[in-house]
């Protein structure tokens, strides 16, 4: 089972790239974190975030937690 489905998070990260017309390798110079790193975020496979990359990845994205993070009940 896939871990974004045993927690109910789920990452928005494509749908605000998409939004934005912004790609992950551009994303990830602006925050300053690898494209292995925010892939493993935006494919729902990430343990944990720092909350200085998620204020970085808002900063970036111009958006608020909640626009990148939600969570689903099963």
């Amino acid at each position: 089972m896939p871990p974004e489905e045993a927690t109910g998070i789920r990452i928005h990260l494509d749908a605000l790239l998409s939004d934005r017309g912004m790609t992950l390798t551009e994303l990830a110079q602006r925050v300053g974190v690898t494209v292995v790193n925010l892939s493993v975020l935006k494919n729902g496979r990430a343990r944990a975030i720092r909350f200085s990359t998620l204020a970085a990845l808002c900063r970036e994205l111009d958006c608020q937690p909640g626009d990148l993070i939600g969570y689903e009940q099963d």
